[in-house]
């Protein structure tokens, strides 16, 4: 219970806030009425807000009954601004005095219509903090104060019913945030935290919450049913006319033995209606690799992105259902990473982009580039169970990485005419990289003797020293056609793509192996001294074709075509190196060409009808590979691969929007996923010489059989919402990666194979309501997960069991304008069982707490203080590790316009930050360490561009 003492800490701070007098004090007051129109029909749903009449701040909210009546019950005695609002109703707003009675009943309160004449009339009440239209929720975001130089994150978690976690994912309305917009627009992306971390605030006029369609529904005019929870972003005028972006430097002493820290970063953004031009810099020494989400959002503009841009069109309930794994190289896309990065690195990063955005036409193209050298420190200790024991891996090493990345990309939409639209994608890499790698390792084999304790003895040890450096290039073109017909539901569309990878890498191998309990073994194996080459070359032609046709009303057919035509051809090349010679390695030397066939056909029948979406559709897919390999291309005697797969795919889908915001969903779907060209050659990989992979050409497909269902319920009028799902899948022909250990050198082989009986089953509920409306909302949760995972251990079949239980709590307190708490409890449970060894059973726990306080002081001054308490244990093996991490921020607005800011910081002001990780995979059990930046301080100045003052006159409502 121990580990719940800090979510009893954070639900006690609570009492403090909304601890309230009895009900029957004079102090106190409940304040109802009726909203009715001017014929006395009442109004249901109607949105009733108390605000303050000082600053229109809100106090207390919610919505009228299907009769018309509210209540607001226990109000403090004071003076209120009641404000009521109704679609195509003018606003009614009324002040509120305390009378001295206990109940204040206002009667039927009446709006009227807004009709040509009232259109001249301006109003000129406060402006309503929050208005709900059905799903929608509209915040006006200067009814919610925030520090200036706030990013819109820190505006979100002030909102009613919008929660960010510290990693900035955010959840509305007890639901995960799939798209953030701006102005409409698909600014930045899929990802929702690219468009909070670091757009300000200050340039927001207004937040919509709502449930949008999917892209598959917009393009074919169909209603699938689905909702992604959206987040649009209204600016400014200002910031829409004008320039805006920061300039942050930042410097601290060296400490702990390492040198001074130092950040610097810029971006700049200046757009119209029509254009945006953005550039960005950064520089630094404290672990913020690649891009960060903050810089990034600025960088990109309005058409970077577009969800419909997935050429591999199918079933409208998502996915291509066909994946290629493990051959993936580095993504074509910019890399992002707004956390800081474990171990010590060096980075640097710059780039330009342009944008422009009109009603028929719309550009985006970028050029960044990326550079980052990092050095990793670790130590691992992995136990690997075997039938009649087991044995353990100690693991130190060294690792310095560097990897700088050119890319390019661009996007053209043209819309043809009202019907047509032309959409065509390219994105390139260009990439370099070497890493070199020191590695000592420590094999133990366990001993227990007769009447003794068990023991260990050292059995195997490696020393190794790598090399390697790597050339890369990449790039996806795509070409979408998009047709609508006149016949509302119709369309029709089409595309075409050709992807090219090409990758030139170098290994020098350096390893020496030392065997203290084998007999013989192999003088090979005990000093490797190796040159390796591999040269990769990949081509993919791909090409699409989706209809659908509505019918009968309420039924609609879609059709649709996947083709795809993939040529791999790799070179690899080892040489042995002794004293005065260079040898090849036939045995590790391999040449091999690959071409992937892949067709699929299928079709569904969908009915939508008042908010019931159905589904079922059926696709019969082929896969073909026609694959050669030997020593060497020169060879003369080439073995083959020559397989061929069919599946028939089935897909339902149920997308049920009830009425009151409740929804509820599910599905089944088969997912089909093809071995990779790198587990289908029979190349044997020696890069760590006591873990040796080798490929299998046998390999079949692996399918994945996926059932889910759901249900979600939002009260907008308390902002209380529940959520709750469940999951399964079960795995033919799953591809694990089976283990054959040496019992004399412990040197493990692994080889991949077909395992048919897999499963993952799991569930995930939450709920979410305001202790007090705007001052304090409490988030519970709970992720419950039970997965069997199969593998062959020395030819026995071994089955892990795992099972994984999550509690989770988040509480946030805003109570005033200058002070914000949130705080966070998670506990972690991980039970494995093994069938091979049972002996090996153990218990891991994961436990997380956080808190994060702001405080506004006198003279623009502010605090932020966060501490972050990490907790790992897994008591069969003694792990036991606690990492507490403070930091710690006070910062200065400077200046009359507030454009300047002055920053001291300290990250991890206690020392304790190490990277710590644990995992209990199918027949092991692994911890590792990795030493990380710790405790350093920071002294920045931060100079904010504003978006260029517009004083516009402005006419009508308010």
């Amino acid at each position: 219970m121990k580990n719940l003492f800090l979510l009893g800490v954070l639900c006690l701070l609570t009492a403090a806030l909304y601890a309230q007098s009895p009900t029957g004090s004079p102090a106190r007051f409940t304040l109802q009425g009726r909203v009715v129109d001017t014929a006395s029909a009442p109004l249901p749903a109607s949105t009733v807000m108390l605000l303050n009449p000082k600053d229109s701040s809100l106090v207390n909210f919610g919505r009228s009954s299907e009769n018309g009546a509210f209540s607001f019950k226990n109000l403090k005695s004071g003076t209120y601004l009641l404000k009521i609002s109704f679609v195509g109703f003018l606003p009614y707003n009324q002040v509120i005095k305390p009378t001295g009675e206990a109940i204040i009943d206002l009667g039927a309160l009446k709006l009227k219509p807004i009709t040509k004449e009232l259109f001249e009339v301006v109003v000129k009440t406060a402006k309503a903090p929050l208005t709900i239209r059905g799903d929608t929720i509209e915040y006006n975001a200067s009814s919610f104060k925030v520090p200036p130089g706030s990013t819109v994150e820190d505006l979100l978690r002030k909102l009613p019913g919008v929660q960010v976690d510290q990693d900035g994912n955010i959840r509305a309305q007890g639901q995960e945030v799939k798209k953030v917009t701006v102005d409409g627009k698909s600014f930045f992306g899929n990802d929702p935290k690219l468009a909070t971390k670091n757009l300000q605030a200050e340039a927001i006029s207004k937040v919509q919450v709502y449930n949008d369609k999917t892209e598959q529904a917009k393009l074919t005019g169909v209603e699938d049913g689905k909702k992604e929870k959206t987040v649009n972003l209204e600016l400014k005028e200002e910031f829409k006319k004008g320039g805006f972006g920061k300039v942050t430097a930042s410097a601290g002493p060296a400490s702990n033995g390492l040198p001074t820290r130092a950040e610097v970063k810029g971006n700049y953004n200046k757009f119209d209606s029509k254009q945006q031009f953005s550039v960005i810099g950064l520089g630094n020494n404290t672990n913020q690799q690649g891009l960060s989400f903050n810089d990034y959002q600025d960088f990109r503009g309005s058409n970077s992105f577009n969800w419909n841009d997935n050429a591999d069109f199918g079933f409208s309930s998502g996915g291509r259902f066909i994946y290629f794994g493990g051959d993936d190289d580095e993504s074509l896309g910019i890399p992002v990473d707004g956390r800081a990065g474990r171990g010590f690195s060096n980075n640097a990063a710059g780039g330009a982009n342009y944008n422009y955005d009109t009603k028929k036409t719309k550009l985006s193209t970028s050029y960044y580039y990326s550079q980052t050298r990092l050095q990793l420190e670790a130590e691992r200790n992995r136990r690997n169970f075997l039938e009649t024991g087991s044995f353990r891996t100690q693991e130190n090493s060294n690792q310095i990485n560097f990897n700088g990345n050119h890319r390019v990309s661009l996007r053209f939409e043209k819309q043809l005419d009202s019907l047509n639209t032309l959409v065509f994608i390219n994105n390139s890499r260009l990439n370099n990289g070497n890493s070199s790698l020191f590695t000592l390792q420590n094999l133990f084999r366990g001993v227990t003797p007769v009447g003794a304790p068990a023991s260990e003895v050292l059995s195997t040890r490696n020393t190794t020293n790598n090399f390697s450096d790597s050339r890369q290039f990449g790039s996806a073109n795509s070409l979408i056609y998009r047709l609508k017909f006149k016949k509302k539901g119709r369309s029709f569309a089409a595309s075409a793509s050709y992807q090219i990878n090409t990758n030139d890498a170098s290994l020098a191998l350096n390893a020496r192996n030392e065997f203290f309990q084998a007999n013989s073994v192999n003088d090979q194996l005990r000093i490797i001294r190796q040159d390796q080459g591999t040269n990769t070359l990949r081509n993919e032609y791909k090409a699409s074709l989706l209809y659908v046709e509505p019918f009968a009303k309420k039924f609609f057919w879609e059709s649709f075509y996947n083709f795809s035509l993939r040529y791999d051809e790799v070179d690899r090349d080892v040489y042995n190196i002794g004293d005065a010679s260079r040898i090849r390695n036939d045995s590790l030397s391999r040449y091999y060409k690959n071409n992937y066939l892949f067709n699929r056909l299928g079709s569904s029948v969908r009915y939508s009808f008042k908010g019931l979406n159905l589904s079922a559709g059926l696709a019969g897919q082929q896969f073909t590979i026609d694959g050669r390999y030997a020593p060497d291309q020169t060879s003369s005697a080439f073995n083959r691969i020559d397989r061929t797969f069919t599946t028939v795919v089935p897909n339902v889908s149920l997308n049920y929007d009830m009425k009151n915001n409740k929804y509820l969903y599910g599905g089944y779907d088969v997912n089909v996923r093809v071995p990779s060209s790198r587990d289908l050659q029979p190349i044997i990989n020696n890069s760590n010489p006591l873990f040796i992979n080798e490929g299998n050409p046998n390999l079949l497909p692996q399918s994945e059989h996926n059932l889910n269902t759901g249900f979600s319920y939002f009260n907008p009028g308390s902002f209380t919402n529940f959520f709750a799902n469940i999951y399964g899948t079960y795995y033919v022909n799953q591809i694990v990666y089976s283990q054959f250990v040496d019992p004399q050198t412990l040197i493990t082989r692994t080889r991949p194979e077909n395992l048919t009986g897999g499963r993952n089953i799991g569930s995930y509920a939450s709920f979410g309501f305001p202790l007090k409306k705007t001052k304090a909302t409490l988030n519970l949760n709970t992720q419950l997960n039970f997965g069997r995972n199969l593998t062959n251990i020395n030819n026995v079949l071994n089955q892990t069991n795992n099972q994984n239980y999550n509690i989770g709590a988040r509480l946030d307190l805003t109570p005033t304008e200058w002070f914000t708490f949130y705080g966070n409890a998670n506990i972690g449970r991980t039970n494995t069982r093994y069938s091979i060894n049972s002996g090996q059973d153990q218990k891991i726990v994961n436990n997380n707490f956080s808190g994060d306080m702001n405080i506004k002081l006198p003279h623009d001054v502010y605090v932020n203080t966060s501490l972050n308490y990490r907790v790992y244990t897994n008591e069969r093996f003694g792990f036991d590790q606690r990492i507490p991490i403070w930091n710690a921020s006070v910062y200065h607005i400077l200046g009359k316009a507030k454009k300047a800011e002055i920053r001291l910081s300290s990250v991890d002001l206690l020392n304790r930050n190490v990277n710590v990780s644990q995992y209990a995979g199918q027949n092991y059990v692994q911890d590792e360490r990795v030493r990380t930046l710790a405790r350093y301080f920071l002294l920045s100045f931060t100079y904010n561009m504003r978006g260029v003052q517009a004083k516009m006159r402005r006419e009508g409502f308010y």
